[in-house]
């Protein structure tokens, strides 16, 4: 049988015993619909919500934010730790500092960056940068400075330049790593738009969960948290087939054995 079919057997199968098991508990524990609402009220709310166009504006607006401070993340983090890795002036200046900054709660700072950027696009994007920085950054400096030791004798013995030794070897040896940080990255820029929301906005999926929680409308808030989770696994999906298809030369855990 082909592997997508297996993992798509997988899922589906998992997903009909987390629905048997959720029934289960609210008819054994009898639990209020404040409380668990049933899965059948949750698609209910998920079906409305997007036939009716409610939903849609705020998927579009956590989307953006997510995806932009993601690509603005990943980039700066790719490029400090290119220069982290090759000076070792910059990794002794700036890798403390990334640490430090790092270690700091997205949720104590997410108000100030609201304070200095406002409530709208701009704060989000400034906080899930800030979030998906480091596992890029982190991920580049370790896949650069572990190439081949004997390519880069190689390149050393017969004259090539800092910059063609990075190009032709450091470079693709770390792919893999960048794209290992940016697929873990991918899943921290929903989480840091949603924290976003939380603190103050007036549009995204964060900001419809906080608005219906005040309702207690547990129904309609399982359905954005369903959709947060549609929306990141099928763009977290897609990297993954990007980073099969970019770094075609690594072999694949998950791979068909012959």
């Amino acid at each position: 049988m082909a592997e997508p079919i297996k993992v798509a057997l997988a899922t589906t199968a998992t997903f009909l015993l987390l629905i048997a098991t959720w029934t289960l508990a609210i008819d054994v524990f009898e639990l209020s619909p404040q409380i668990l609402p049933s899965p059948a009220a949750v698609a209910e709310a998920f079906w409305y919500g997007w036939s009716r166009g409610a939903f849609v504006p705020h998927a579009l607006f956590t989307v953006q934010g997510a995806l932009g401070g993601w690509a603005i993340g990943a980039v700066l983090g790719a490029l400090a730790g290119a220069v982290v890795a090759e000076s070792n002036v910059a990794r002794r200046v700036l890798y403390p500092m990334v640490i430090a900054v790092q270690s700091m709660p997205t949720v104590a700072i997410a108000p100030l960056i609201v304070v200095y950027f406002g409530v709208d696009l701009p704060s989000k994007l400034v906080t899930v940068a800030l979030l998906c920085f480091f596992p890029v950054f982190v991920n580049t400096v370790a896949g650069l400075t572990s190439a081949d030791t004997r390519l880069l004798d190689l390149y050393r013995a017969n004259g090539a330049s800092r910059w063609r030794t990075l190009i032709d070897v450091k470079v693709p040896s770390a792919a893999d790593a960048v794209f290992a940080g940016a697929q873990v990255a991918i899943v921290l820029s929903f989480i840091g738009a949603v924290v976003s929301e939380f603190v103050a906005s007036r549009a995204g999926l964060g900001h419809l969960i906080k608005t219906f929680a005040n309702d207690l409308n547990v129904a309609v808030m399982f359905a954005a948290i369903a959709t947060l989770a549609v929306l990141g696994a099928g763009i977290g999906t897609a990297l993954a087939r990007l980073r099969e298809a970019v770094v075609f030369w690594k072999p694949r855990h998950d791979s068909p054995r012959r």
